[in-house]
C-alpha cells in the first residue's frame, strides 16, 4: 500500500435528530441542500478540491443510502486504485462488534485504516457542514506552527458561542483553553470541528482516551481537552469563509434560502472550485407556458406548470398548475397538486401535498421568525383541502 502524507477520516454517522423528520429514514449528511447536493457533497468535495485522495467515511445511523450514494466515490474523483473513498461502518471484531460510542471511538475503531496508508497527519472531518475549504492551507500552517494538533476556527456572534466548542489563543494562535458548549464562554473563535492530527499522537490519544472508562469518547469534550492538559501544541487555524451548521430545521432552511440572495458569499456556480456531486441524470426541467417562476432555483427533471417565488424545486419536484409554492423548499420527487398552496415549508422527497392544501397559513397568534416552518416528512401525503398553520410542527407521515 502506498504511503500518504495525509488521509482524510469524514464523520458522518450521525443522526441529525433536530432535524427531524428530514432525518426519519436517512442520515444527516445524505439529506438534499440547494436542490441537487446532498449535505456530504461538500465535506468530500472539500476533500477532491484540496488534492486528498484518500477518504474513511464513517457511517453508522440508517447508512443505506448514503452508502449506495458514495459508491465508489466516482462522482469526487475519489476512486483512486491506491486510495479512494472507502465507507467505514461499525463492524465486528475479534473482541465482538460495537456501536460507535463518540467521534473519538468511531476513529480508535478505524485506527488499522488510518494505519494502512501510513500517513503522517490525519485529517478529521465532519460530513454534515455547508462550507468550502482548502485544507492543504490548513495542513501548511499546522507544518509550519509544528504543531501537534490544529483546529478550524471562525468568529460567531457572542450571544451563539455557548453553542460551540470554544477555543481561547493567545496573540501568535496557539490554543490555551478548549470548552465545549460553555455556559459563559471566553471568547467568541468556535471549532468546526475540523482537526489536523500528526498520526503517532492521534494514535496514543486515542487509546489513552479509549481506557478512559469516564470518558464521552468525544474530541471536544474530551480528546482535546486532555492534550491540552498535557501541554501539547494545539494551534487555530483561522477561516473567514461561508459555514454553516445545518443541524436544525431552522439552520438548514436558512443555509437554503441564502442560496437565492443576491451577493452571497457562497457560490455553487464557482467554476473553479466546484462541488461535486452523485446526481442522477434528468432531462431538463420543464415551465409551463402559464407558469411563473421568480427567484427561484429549479432542478432538471422538475415540471412547473403553476406560480413558484423565492423557492428551491430539487430534482423530479412537480408544481401542478393552480399550486402556489413561495419561500419553500422541496426535496426529490415532491409533488404540489392542483390548487394548493405552501409557503415556508419544507416537503420531503417523494412526498405528496394532495389538491386544496394550505401549508403556512398565518396563525391566529402572530408568531413571525424561521420557527414557523412546517416539515413534511418523506413519502408522506398530506391528505387533500388539509390546512396547516405556520409553527405547527406537524408532520404528516402516511406512507406512500
Amino acid at each position: 500500500m502506498k504511503k500518504k502524507e495525509l488521509v482524510a477520516m469524514l464523520l458522518a454517522g450521525g443522526q441529525g435528530s433536530r432535524l427531524g423528520a428530514l432525518t426519519r429514514y436517512i442520515a444527516k449528511p445524505a439529506v438534499v441542500f440547494g436542490g441537487k447536493y446532498r449535505i456530504i457533497d461538500f465535506s468530500l468535495s472539500n476533500c477532491a478540491n484540496s488534492g486528498i485522495d484518500t477518504v474513511g467515511v464513517l457511517t453508522q445511523y440508517k447508512p443505506l443510502l448514503l452508502n449506495s450514494y458514495i459508491g465508489t466515490g466516482t462522482a469526487w474523483d475519489l476512486n483512486e486504485p491506491d486510495g479512494g473513498v472507502h465507507v467505514l461502518p461499525p463492524f465486528v471484531g475479534e473482541d465482538g462488534g460495537r456501536w460507535y460510542k463518540g467521534t473519538a471511538n468511531a476513529i480508535y475503531q478505524n485506527l488499522d485504516f488510518i494505519n494502512r496508508y501510513e500517513p503522517e497527519y490525519v485529517l478529521i472531518l465532519s460530513g454534515d457542514h455547508i462550507y468550502q475549504m482548502d485544507y492543504t492551507q490548513m495542513l501548511a500552517t499546522h507544518k509550519k506552527n509544528g504543531a501537534d494538533v490544529s483546529v478550524s476556527v471562525m468568529e460567531v456572534p457572542a450571544a451563539e458561542a455557548c453553542r460551540f466548542g470554544i477555543v481561547t489563543a493567545d496573540a501568535e494562535g496557539r490554543i490555551t483553553a478548549f470548552a465545549e458548549k460553555p455556559d459563559e464562554p471566553e471568547s467568541n473563535l468556535a471549532s468546526m470541528g475540523i482537526y489536523i492530527f500528526n498520526t503517532r499522537l492521534l494514535q496514543n490519544a486515542l487509546v489513552a482516551d479509549e481506557q478512559d472508562k469516564s470518558s464521552e469518547n468525544d474530541f471536544g469534550k474530551n480528546v482535546i481537552p486532555r492534550l491540552l492538559a498535557q501541554g501539547k501544541r494545539l494551534w487555530a487555524f483561522p477561516y473567514c469563509g461561508y459555514w454553516r451548521d445545518v443541524g436544525t430545521i431552522e439552520s438548514y432552511y436558512t443555509a437554503n434560502m441564502e442560496l437565492l440572495r443576491d451577493g452571497t458569499i457562497f457560490g455553487l456556480e464557482d467554476s473553479d472550485v466546484r462541488i461535486m456531486t452523485n446526481s442522477n441524470i434528468f432531462p431538463p426541467h420543464y415551465v409551463g407556458p402559464a407558469a411563473r417562476v421568480r427567484g427561484s432555483l429549479v432542478c432538471n427533471g422538475s415540471t412547473v406548470l403553476g406560480e413558484v417565488t423565492d423557492s428551491i424545486l430539487s430534482t423530479e419536484v412537480c408544481v401542478e398548475e393552480g399550486a402556489t409554492v413561495i419561500d419553500s423548499i422541496l426535496l426529490p420527487g415532491a409533488q404540489v397538486k392542483r390548487g394548493a398552496w405552501v409557503k415556508r415549508s419544507v416537503v420531503g422527497e417523494r412526498s405528496v401535498v394532495e389538491s386544496g392544501c394550505s401549508l403556512g397559513v398565518p396563525r391566529r397568534v402572530e408568531n413571525p421568525g424561521a420557527d414557523n416552518i412546517i416539515v413534511i416528512a418523506e413519502q408522506s401525503i398530506v391528505p387533500a383541502n388539509s390546512v396547516i398553520e405556520e409553527g405547527r410542527k406537524v408532520f404528516y407521515h402516511l406512507a406512500v
